[in-house]
Protein backbone atom coordinates (compact mmCIF):
# COMPACT_ATOMS: atom_id res chain seq x y z
CA UNK A 1 0.00 0.00 0.00
CA UNK A 2 1.45 3.38 -0.98
CA UNK A 3 0.29 6.94 -1.51
CA UNK A 4 -2.21 6.97 -4.37
CA UNK A 5 -2.25 10.77 -4.47
CA UNK A 6 -0.40 12.80 -7.07
CA UNK A 7 3.32 13.17 -6.45
CA UNK A 8 4.92 16.39 -7.63
CA UNK A 9 8.65 16.58 -8.23
CA UNK A 10 9.76 19.87 -6.69
CA UNK A 11 13.44 20.84 -6.86
CA UNK A 12 14.42 17.19 -7.09
CA UNK A 13 12.20 15.87 -4.29
CA UNK A 14 9.10 13.71 -4.87
CA UNK A 15 6.47 15.45 -2.71
CA UNK A 16 2.96 14.10 -2.19
CA UNK A 17 0.24 16.60 -3.15
CA UNK A 18 -1.72 15.94 0.04
CA UNK A 19 -3.81 17.81 2.57
CA UNK A 20 -3.53 17.11 6.27
CA UNK A 21 -6.72 15.03 6.05
CA UNK A 22 -5.19 12.97 3.24
CA UNK A 23 -2.07 12.35 5.32
CA UNK A 24 -4.04 11.24 8.37
CA UNK A 25 -6.28 8.92 6.36
CA UNK A 26 -3.23 7.40 4.69
CA UNK A 27 -1.61 6.75 8.07
CA UNK A 28 -4.76 5.15 9.43
CA UNK A 29 -5.01 2.86 6.40
CA UNK A 30 -1.46 1.62 6.94
CA UNK A 31 -2.01 1.08 10.67
CA UNK A 32 -5.15 -0.95 9.97
CA UNK A 33 -3.28 -3.06 7.39
CA UNK A 34 -0.07 -3.25 9.48
CA UNK A 35 1.89 -2.10 6.44
CA UNK A 36 4.83 0.28 6.58
CA UNK A 37 4.43 3.98 5.85
CA UNK A 38 7.78 5.71 6.17
CA UNK A 39 6.99 9.43 6.27
CA UNK A 40 9.46 12.11 5.25
CA UNK A 41 9.07 15.88 5.29
CA UNK A 42 11.09 18.53 3.49
CA UNK A 43 11.51 22.23 4.06
CA UNK A 44 13.65 24.78 2.22
CA UNK A 45 16.80 23.97 4.19
CA UNK A 46 16.50 20.25 3.60
CA UNK A 47 15.97 20.71 -0.14
CA UNK A 48 19.14 22.80 -0.22
CA UNK A 49 21.14 20.26 1.78
CA UNK A 50 19.92 17.37 -0.38
CA UNK A 51 21.83 18.87 -3.30
CA UNK A 52 25.20 18.30 -1.62
CA UNK A 53 24.45 15.50 0.86
CA UNK A 54 24.00 12.22 -1.03
CA UNK A 55 23.13 10.27 2.13
CA UNK A 56 20.36 12.71 3.04
CA UNK A 57 19.06 12.72 -0.53
CA UNK A 58 18.92 8.93 -0.67
CA UNK A 59 17.25 8.73 2.74
CA UNK A 60 14.50 11.16 1.75
CA UNK A 61 13.95 9.37 -1.55
CA UNK A 62 13.66 6.05 0.31
CA UNK A 63 10.57 7.30 2.18
CA UNK A 64 7.19 5.92 1.16
CA UNK A 65 5.68 9.40 1.17
CA UNK A 66 7.16 12.89 1.51
CA UNK A 67 5.20 15.97 2.60
CA UNK A 68 5.95 19.69 2.33
CA UNK A 69 7.01 20.80 5.80
CA UNK A 70 7.45 24.48 4.95
CA UNK A 71 5.36 27.16 3.24
CA UNK A 72 8.38 28.06 1.09
CA UNK A 73 8.18 24.61 -0.50
CA UNK A 74 4.46 25.07 -1.24
CA UNK A 75 5.08 28.49 -2.81
CA UNK A 76 7.97 27.11 -4.88
CA UNK A 77 5.79 24.25 -6.14
CA UNK A 78 3.22 26.74 -7.42
CA UNK A 79 5.81 28.98 -9.06
CA UNK A 80 7.21 25.94 -10.84
CA UNK A 81 3.83 24.75 -12.12
CA UNK A 82 3.68 21.69 -9.84
CA UNK A 83 1.31 22.92 -7.16
CA UNK A 84 0.91 21.36 -3.74
CA UNK A 85 -2.44 21.96 -2.03
CA UNK A 86 -1.07 22.90 1.38
CA UNK A 87 1.69 22.56 3.90
CA UNK A 88 1.72 19.35 5.94
CA UNK A 89 4.17 20.35 8.66
CA UNK A 90 5.86 17.55 10.55
CA UNK A 91 4.90 18.92 13.98
CA UNK A 92 1.27 19.47 12.93
CA UNK A 93 1.08 15.95 11.54
CA UNK A 94 2.48 14.58 14.81
CA UNK A 95 -0.15 16.44 16.85
CA UNK A 96 -2.97 15.35 14.54
CA UNK A 97 -1.80 11.73 14.70
CA UNK A 98 -1.81 11.94 18.49
CA UNK A 99 -5.33 13.39 18.43
CA UNK A 100 -6.64 10.64 16.18
CA UNK A 101 -4.56 8.09 18.07
CA UNK A 102 -6.29 9.09 21.31
CA UNK A 103 -9.63 8.30 19.65
CA UNK A 104 -8.40 5.01 18.19
CA UNK A 105 -6.23 3.79 21.06
CA UNK A 106 -3.07 3.67 18.95
CA UNK A 107 0.23 2.61 20.46
CA UNK A 108 3.00 5.23 20.15
CA UNK A 109 6.76 4.95 20.65
CA UNK A 110 8.76 8.17 21.14
CA UNK A 111 12.42 8.19 20.11
CA UNK A 112 14.83 11.10 20.37
CA UNK A 113 15.76 14.31 22.21
CA UNK A 114 17.29 14.40 25.70
CA UNK A 115 15.90 12.38 28.57
CA UNK A 116 14.59 15.58 30.18
CA UNK A 117 12.69 16.58 27.03
CA UNK A 118 11.48 13.03 26.49
CA UNK A 119 10.06 12.92 30.04
CA UNK A 120 8.19 16.15 29.29
CA UNK A 121 6.83 14.69 26.05
CA UNK A 122 5.50 11.53 27.70
CA UNK A 123 3.82 13.63 30.41
CA UNK A 124 2.17 15.87 27.82
CA UNK A 125 0.94 12.90 25.80
CA UNK A 126 -0.55 11.27 28.92
CA UNK A 127 -2.33 14.50 29.90
CA UNK A 128 -3.48 15.78 26.50
CA UNK A 129 -4.04 12.51 24.64
CA UNK A 130 -5.27 10.05 27.28
CA UNK A 131 -6.44 7.47 24.74
CA UNK A 132 -2.94 7.05 23.33
CA UNK A 133 -1.07 4.01 24.63
CA UNK A 134 2.59 4.82 25.21
CA UNK A 135 4.40 1.78 23.85
CA UNK A 136 7.84 3.05 24.90
CA UNK A 137 10.31 5.91 24.90
CA UNK A 138 14.05 6.21 24.27
CA UNK A 139 16.26 9.31 24.25
CA UNK A 140 18.24 10.05 21.12
CA UNK A 141 21.74 10.04 22.61
CA UNK A 142 22.64 6.43 21.99
CA UNK A 143 25.83 5.27 20.33
CA UNK A 144 26.06 3.51 16.95
CA UNK A 145 26.84 0.30 18.84
CA UNK A 146 23.53 0.63 20.74
CA UNK A 147 21.46 1.29 17.61
CA UNK A 148 20.46 -2.32 17.00
CA UNK A 149 19.31 -2.73 20.61
CA UNK A 150 17.16 0.39 20.28
CA UNK A 151 15.62 -1.00 17.09
CA UNK A 152 14.97 -4.32 18.86
CA UNK A 153 13.16 -2.54 21.72
CA UNK A 154 10.96 -0.67 19.26
CA UNK A 155 10.15 -3.88 17.40
CA UNK A 156 9.18 -5.56 20.68
CA UNK A 157 6.88 -2.67 21.65
CA UNK A 158 4.35 -3.50 18.89
CA UNK A 159 3.85 0.23 18.33
CA UNK A 160 1.48 1.57 15.68
CA UNK A 161 3.41 4.83 15.32
CA UNK A 162 7.06 5.72 15.84
CA UNK A 163 7.97 9.38 16.26
CA UNK A 164 11.68 10.03 15.70
CA UNK A 165 12.87 13.37 17.07
CA UNK A 166 16.43 13.48 15.81
CA UNK A 167 18.24 15.87 13.52
CA UNK A 168 18.70 15.37 9.78
CA UNK A 169 20.19 13.30 8.30
CA UNK A 170 20.47 11.09 11.41
CA UNK A 171 16.74 10.41 11.67
CA UNK A 172 16.32 9.67 7.96
CA UNK A 173 19.30 7.32 8.03
CA UNK A 174 18.04 5.53 11.17
CA UNK A 175 14.62 4.98 9.62
CA UNK A 176 16.10 3.86 6.31
CA UNK A 177 18.27 1.27 8.09
CA UNK A 178 15.80 -0.07 10.64
CA UNK A 179 12.20 0.54 9.55
CA UNK A 180 11.76 -2.96 8.09
CA UNK A 181 13.16 -4.61 11.21
CA UNK A 182 11.11 -2.52 13.65
CA UNK A 183 7.86 -3.40 11.83
CA UNK A 184 6.06 -0.23 12.95
CA UNK A 185 3.34 0.74 10.43
CA UNK A 186 3.83 4.52 10.63
CA UNK A 187 7.33 5.95 11.11
CA UNK A 188 7.49 9.74 11.23
CA UNK A 189 10.66 11.83 11.66
CA UNK A 190 9.60 14.90 13.64
CA UNK A 191 12.91 16.75 14.14
CA UNK A 192 12.71 19.27 16.98
CA UNK A 193 8.98 18.79 17.59
CA UNK A 194 9.57 17.13 20.97
CA UNK A 195 11.16 20.35 22.26
CA UNK A 196 7.97 22.22 21.37
CA UNK A 197 5.62 19.59 22.82
CA UNK A 198 7.63 19.49 26.06
CA UNK A 199 7.50 23.29 26.34
CA UNK A 200 11.24 23.82 26.00
CA UNK A 201 10.93 25.81 22.75
CA UNK A 202 8.09 28.14 21.78
CA UNK A 203 6.56 27.65 18.37
CA UNK A 204 5.89 30.65 16.14
CA UNK A 205 2.40 32.18 16.37
CA UNK A 206 -0.06 31.05 13.73
CA UNK A 207 0.26 34.22 11.65
CA UNK A 208 4.04 33.71 11.37
CA UNK A 209 3.42 30.14 10.20
CA UNK A 210 0.91 31.22 7.54
CA UNK A 211 3.31 33.88 6.25
CA UNK A 212 6.13 31.35 6.00
CA UNK A 213 8.16 33.13 8.68
CA UNK A 214 8.45 30.35 11.23
CA UNK A 215 12.20 30.23 10.51
CA UNK A 216 12.49 33.94 11.41
CA UNK A 217 10.76 33.32 14.73
CA UNK A 218 13.31 30.61 15.50
CA UNK A 219 16.17 32.95 14.60
CA UNK A 220 14.70 35.60 16.89
CA UNK A 221 14.85 33.10 19.77
CA UNK A 222 18.42 31.95 19.04
CA UNK A 223 20.01 34.64 16.83
CA UNK A 224 23.67 33.85 17.48
CA UNK A 225 23.30 30.17 16.70
CA UNK A 226 20.84 30.29 13.80
CA UNK A 227 21.15 33.53 11.81
CA UNK A 228 24.03 32.42 9.59
CA UNK A 229 22.53 28.98 8.91
CA UNK A 230 19.17 30.40 7.80
CA UNK A 231 20.72 33.25 5.83
CA UNK A 232 22.85 30.84 3.78
CA UNK A 233 20.15 28.22 3.20
CA UNK A 234 17.46 30.78 2.38
CA UNK A 235 19.64 32.49 -0.21
CA UNK A 236 20.56 29.15 -1.77
CA UNK A 237 16.89 28.12 -1.83
CA UNK A 238 15.87 31.31 -3.64
CA UNK A 239 18.57 30.72 -6.25
CA UNK A 240 17.43 27.12 -6.68
CA UNK A 241 13.87 28.26 -7.31
CA UNK A 242 14.95 31.01 -9.72
CA UNK A 243 17.16 28.56 -11.60
CA UNK A 244 14.31 26.07 -11.90
CA UNK A 245 11.97 28.83 -13.10
CA UNK A 246 14.44 29.89 -15.80
CA UNK A 247 14.93 26.28 -16.89
CA UNK A 248 11.14 25.84 -17.06
CA UNK A 249 10.74 28.99 -19.16
CA UNK A 250 13.49 27.93 -21.55
CA UNK A 251 11.88 24.53 -21.87
CA UNK A 252 8.61 26.16 -22.80
CA UNK A 253 10.30 28.37 -25.38
CA UNK A 254 11.92 25.34 -27.00
CA UNK A 255 8.62 23.48 -27.10
CA UNK A 256 6.82 26.53 -28.51
CA UNK A 257 9.44 26.95 -31.24
CA UNK A 258 10.56 23.49 -32.33
CA UNK A 259 13.62 23.28 -34.49
CA UNK A 260 12.83 22.83 -38.15
CA UNK A 261 14.59 20.10 -40.05
CA UNK A 262 17.44 21.46 -42.10
CA UNK A 263 17.17 20.98 -45.86
CA UNK A 264 19.97 20.85 -48.38
CA UNK A 265 19.67 23.96 -50.61
CA UNK A 266 21.40 22.22 -53.51
CA UNK A 267 19.10 20.91 -56.27
CA UNK A 268 18.48 17.21 -56.42
CA UNK A 269 20.08 15.58 -59.47
CA UNK A 270 18.12 12.92 -61.28
CA UNK A 271 19.46 10.45 -63.71
CA UNK A 272 19.31 11.50 -67.40
CA UNK A 273 19.59 7.97 -68.65
CA UNK A 274 16.46 6.49 -70.13
CA UNK A 275 14.75 3.82 -68.14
Amino acid sequence: MTCDLTTQRVLGAPICAATMRNALDLAEQHIAARQRLLIGVVNAAKLVNMRSDAALRESVQSCDVVFADGMAVVWASRLLGRPLPQRVAGIDLMMELLTRGSERGWRVFCLGATQEVLDGVTREIAQRFPGVQLAGAQHGYFTPAQESAVADAIAASRADILFVAMTSPKKEQFLARWSEHMNVPVCHGVGGSFDVLAGKVRRAPRVWQVLGLEWAYRVAQEPRRLWKRYLITNVKFVWMVLGAMVARCLGRLESDHPRQQKTDPRPTHTSSRPA
